[in-house]
């Protein structure tokens, strides 16, 4: 089945089509669950919700733009929903420049050097708030305004803890550097 087949099949709420589209995406979509979620157990459930919202709404979707893309949506907002609910995300607006000059643009060339599923065990490990500011600003490419208004936080907010996810990063990296040399 090729992707319009498939999303024919879905629209239609053929099992066989949705088991096709669910084996095409999951991969894909299990690593926007694991980003934004703190362990494998809340990205499967992440994973799972994220589907079903996907074959609830697959009506919408009117083949203009990437099916891949808004999937992905789907997938970003369901985590974004969760985290909301969770009340967990911190509401801070400490001026951002009392943090600028901690971060050392080295850490980013050392980043290079870990494996990736080390880099992503420690951006889990940030706080949750912390965690999907940096995923939506350096990953998925958002601006603060936008991460703002998707989490209902200030533009500052965003900003500050962009900057405090990037340090705790960068410590973990030093840190794993040292550790391993």
């Amino acid at each position: 089945m090729n992707e319009q087949q498939i999303i024919s099949g879905c629209k239609n709420q053929e099992r066989s089509a949705q088991k096709a589209l669910y084996e095409k995406y999951s991969r894909m979509m299990y690593g926007i669950c694991l980003r934004y979620c703190s362990d494998t157990d809340a990205a499967q459930d992440l994973l799972q919700d994220g589907f079903i919202k996907v074959f609830t709404n697959i009506q919408s979707f009117q083949d203009k733009g990437s099916f891949e893309g808004w999937m992905k949506r789907i997938f970003i907002n369901q985590a974004l929903e969760n985290i909301r609910k969770d009340k967990k995300l911190i509401q801070t607006t400490d001026d951002i420049q009392n943090y600028a000059d901690t971060i050392d643009s080295s850490t980013e060339e050392e980043m290079h050097n870990i494996p990736e599923t080390k880099l992503l065990a420690m951006i889990q490990e940030l706080p949750k708030g912390y965690a999907a500011v940096f995923n939506l600003y350096a990953v998925e490419d958002y601006s603060h305004k936008e991460i703002a208004e998707m989490l209902g936080i200030n533009e500052s907010t965003s900003r500050s803890q962009y900057v405090r996810a990037r340090q705790l990063l960068q410590d973990k990296v030093k840190n794993y550097i040292k550790e391993n040399s």
